[in-house]
């Protein structure tokens, strides 16, 4: 009883201590890629993603043309990957994330698995990037790769890098992510091994059974549901940082927990908090009207 006192007061904590280090480091950091800190732009992304984006948003887009355009890793399993980013693009955004690791800038865990890299609502990478990129282009996906995952209702995201080296984090422990759905972008830099490994989903009693393994390519991303378990194998050598966003559809998990399957009992928090929400979401389609 004591130890689950005490974590529910650290879930408590994470908010405030989270805008606390953000208003920090708005006030004190210094960028050395300010321009990733403007609105996103498409000559950071990928012609095959701007392709299937504009694709999805075109009159009688269908599941079968969108597949066309991305690689079906698993048809099973409902994974698919297409690059995301352009090579500049990440060799950007990884001098920025090199140069704030090495300030002395207060940095959050980015869950609680990982213990190295960096929070993008933090270092304030949320709203110029990961928030136009989940509105203006990965929902438009979503809604035709997984409508029954709410894919056309995603309203907001916890998006994070985590970093893999040898003497800090090496691999990661099998788990399934507190999303309705994912987004992993392999950064660089350059490593071997780490290779991503997928099973069924958490609920099934056999979810591990043969795992399938899929390779990380620079730029590109790899897209699965939330509730597929899966994990890294060790980092032979080298670095290896990903961006991850677990994007989230509030009239999903409003009725059913991902994490625990059950009715959220609901406590306030900063910003997009876990991503519940005490009212019904809206439809409102944001890039129409920028």
């Amino acid at each position: 009883m004591v130890e689950l006192e005490q974590e529910v007061e650290r879930r408590r904590r994470l908010g405030p201590e989270s805008a606390a280090r953000k208003a920090l480091i708005a006030s004190s950091y210094h960028p050395v890629r300010p321009e990733l800190y403007k609105s996103l732009q498409d000559a950071a992304l990928a012609p095959e993603f701007l392709a299937a984006t504009e694709y999805s948003t075109s009159l009688g887009a269908d599941l079968e043309g969108l597949l066309q355009r991305l690689e079906t890793v698993s048809e099973e399993k409902r994974i698919y990957r297409l690059p995301v980013f352009t090579a500049p693009f990440c060799q950007a955004l990884l001098e920025e994330l090199e140069h704030f690791e090495q300030s002395d800038m207060p940095k959050g865990r980015p869950n609680t698995m990982n213990n190295y890299g960096v929070l993008l609502h933090e270092l304030g990478l949320d709203e110029p990037l990961v928030t136009p990129l989940r509105e203006c282009f990965l929902q438009p996906l979503m809604a035709l790769l997984y409508p029954d995952c709410g894919g056309g209702w995603l309203d907001s995201h916890r998006a994070f890098v985590v970093k893999y080296a040898l003497g800090q984090d090496r691999e990661l422990g099998c788990h399934y992510d507190n999303a309705e759905l994912t987004l992993n972008v392999a950064l660089g830099k350059t490593f071997t091994g780490g290779a991503l490994y997928f099973g069924g989903l958490f609920q099934a009693p056999s979810a591990l059974a043969e795992p399938l393994e899929v390779e990380h390519v620079v730029g590109q991303g790899v897209l699965h549901r939330g509730g597929q378990l899966h994990g890294a194998r060790p980092l032979g050598t080298g670095e290896r940082w990903n961006l991850v966003v677990w994007l989230r559809a509030s009239a999903v998990r409003n009725r059913l927990c991902p994490m625990c399957c059950r009715k959220p009992d609901l406590v306030d928090d900063e910003g997009f908090g876990d991503g519940f929400t005490r009212e019904e979401p809206t439809t409102v389609d944001v890039c129409a009207l920028t």
